[in-house]
C-alpha cells in the first residue's frame, strides 16, 4: 500500500458518497453506513454543486429510523476527498466527479428525493439502507 498524507492511518475502508446537491441521496447513504457500520468505516459525503442546507423530507425520513444527520451539512466534492476514500459512489452526478485509477466506483441509480413528500423519500430512504447493508459485507 502506498504511503502518501491521503492515508487513512485507522486502517479502516472509507467510502465516499457524492450526488449533485449533498442534500438528500448521499447524505442519507452517509447516515445509514454511519449508523450500520458502527464506527468500522470512514464515512464522507459531498456534492458537485452543494446546496444551502440537507433536504428536511431527508432529515424527517431518517428521524423516523433513529438516525439524526441534523448536523450534516453539504459540502463541495474536492480532489482530496475522492484521493482519500477506498469507495466513490456516485448517485446521478455524472461526470462531475473526478475518476481516480485504483479507486472503486459504483453508481447508485436512485431517484432524487428534491421537491418530493415523505413517503416518495421514505422508499429512497429503504433502497438507500438496503445497498448499504450489501456495501458493508463487501468492504
Amino acid at each position: 500500500m502506498p504511503e502518501n498524507a491521503h492515508e487513512t492511518t485507522t486502517g479502516k475502508s472509507s467510502v465516499l458518497f457524492v450526488c449533485v446537491h449533498n442534500a438528500g441521496r448521499s447524505q442519507m447513504a452517509a447516515g445509514w453506513l454511519t449508523h450500520l457500520a458502527a464506527g468500522r468505516v470512514e464515512v464522507r459525503s459531498a456534492g458537485s454543486a452543494p446546496a444551502d442546507q440537507v433536504n428536511p423530507i431527508a432529515i424527517e425520513a431518517m428521524r423516523e429510523v433513529g438516525i439524526d444527520i441534523t448536523a450534516a451539512q453539504p459540502k463541495v466534492l474536492t480532489v482530496d476527498a475522492v484521493e482519500a476514500s477506498d469507495v466513490v459512489i456516485t448517485m446521478g452526478c455524472g461526470d462531475a466527479c473526478p475518476i481516480f485509477p485504483g479507486k472503486r466506483y459504483e453508481d447508485w441509480k436512485l431517484d432524487d428525493p428534491a421537491g418530493q413528500g415523505i413517503d416518495a423519500v421514505r422508499k429512497i430512504r429503504d433502497d438507500i439502507r438496503a445497498r448499504i447493508e450489501k456495501l458493508i459485507t463487501q468492504l
